[in-house]
């Protein structure tokens, strides 16, 4: 399924300029510019249109979910509130956060946004299937903001679309999974410790699910040769450690 198509605020006045600002930051698909200390602009660098995501998260926003508010500015690009504060991996890594409750707020998060309704023009879309949630597909520690101004804040959002949310659990799990099984990881073993807090947290996790996440994943132009082959030993690891929290 493609970006959903919900109502959204549409700032017409903004135009495009090449070089907004500085570069907050460049990741697989899009690049942050800095507006201001409050403003980043985020600019798909394929050229495809962001309307859809901005309805998303505006839809998220007006049902509690913790989300940066985002404004479309017309094609790739997205006014976004610029987020202050360490990711849940950076505070992970610094101990400011303990893998038991950096899991259980993973888990939370995801729990949250699926309780959020699907909106009535997304709930006819062709291909979802019944009992579809809004799902993140990328949600993982990187991808959680511990913001000053909302809490711990979900981003990066291009990936999100209706599916179950068993998969949106699966495609997690293996994310941390590709992690925790790579050898020359230093965080491995704490990866690996996170995995099975992870699993824990999610009483409904259904291995079944997991085969679906690694197609999605092996889908990902975003991931390396090397990224795409820790798929298989990712799958292994999360199908052991199931039996284990079980």
């Amino acid at each position: 399924m493609t970006a959903p198509e919900l109502d959204v605020e549409h700032d017409t006045d903004q135009a495009r300029v090449d070089t907004p600002g500085p570069i907050v930051d460049s990741g697989t698909f899009a690049t942050l510019y800095a507006l201001s200390d409050t403003q980043v602009l985020r600019r798909y660098r394929s050229g495809r249109d962001a309307g859809g995501e901005a309805r998303l998260l505006t839809h998220l926003r007006a049902h509690g979910l913790p989300v940066p508010q985002t404004v479309h500015l017309g094609g790739p690009d997205l006014r976004v509130e610029r987020l202050h504060g360490p990711t849940l991996l950076q505070g992970l890594v610094s101990g400011e956060v303990s893998i038991r409750q950096g899991a259980a707020l993973l888990a939370d998060l995801q729990a949250r946004l699926h309780a959020v309704p699907v909106p009535p023009e997304l709930a006819a879309s062709p291909g979802a299937p019944p009992g579809s949630v809004v799902v993140h597909l990328d949600l993982h520690p990187g991808t959680v903001v511990l913001s000053e101004e909302h809490g711990p804040t979900v981003v990066a959002w291009g990936s999100a679309r209706l599916g179950a949310p068993a998969t949106d659990h699966a495609c997690t799990a293996l994310v941390i999974g590709e992690v925790a099984s790579d050898t020359d990881e230093e965080y491995a073993a704490a990866a690996r410790a996170f995995l099975a807090a992870y699993l824990r947290a999610c009483p409904r996790f259904n291995p079944d699910c997991v085969i679906t996440a690694a197609a999605h994943r092996r889908r990902d132009p975003g991931l390396s040769a090397a990224e795409r082959d820790l798929i298989p030993a990712a799958q292994r690891l999360v199908a052991r450690l199931l039996g284990l929290t079980r």
